[in-house]
């Protein structure tokens, strides 16, 4: 189908958000609160909590005027973030089925440190 019948921001797989985030295509935007964040994300990603987005606040200095891929722990926080987002004018995309996913593909998730972390 033709992007221009798609509503909304795309979505892309993890293994697919994973190599845009890593060859510096794009910024992986975490939007999850900060326990869940604490608990395990993927590295390198950004952290900014759907709850300060929708409520009007700005992206980190490393997700600004980049293309981003939104991810939270399932997809559906990710989905509201990308659309908010898309409505401010941002390039952004979220990745099907969040952290739950990315870790079950195999993707690396970091805890506080650097240690492993869990999906929360």
């Amino acid at each position: 189908m033709p992007s221009f019948f798609r509503r909304g921001p795309g979505r892309v797989t993890p293994a697919e958000a994973a190599r845009r985030t890593a060859d510096g295509t794009a910024v992986l935007l975490d939007v999850r609160e900060a326990a869940e964040w604490h608990a395990g994300h993927a590295p390198g990603a950004v952290h900014l909590p759907l709850s300060l987005l929708a409520g009007g606040a700005s992206l980190p200095d490393a997700a600004t005027g980049r293309p981003l891929v939104l991810i939270c722990r399932s997809g559906h926080r990710s989905r509201q973030a990308a659309r908010i987002l898309t409505g401010r004018g941002a390039q952004a995309v979220d990745v099907v089925g969040g952290m739950s996913a990315w870790a079950a593909a195999g993707l690396p998730v970091h805890g506080r440190h650097g240690a492993a972390g869990t999906v929360a």
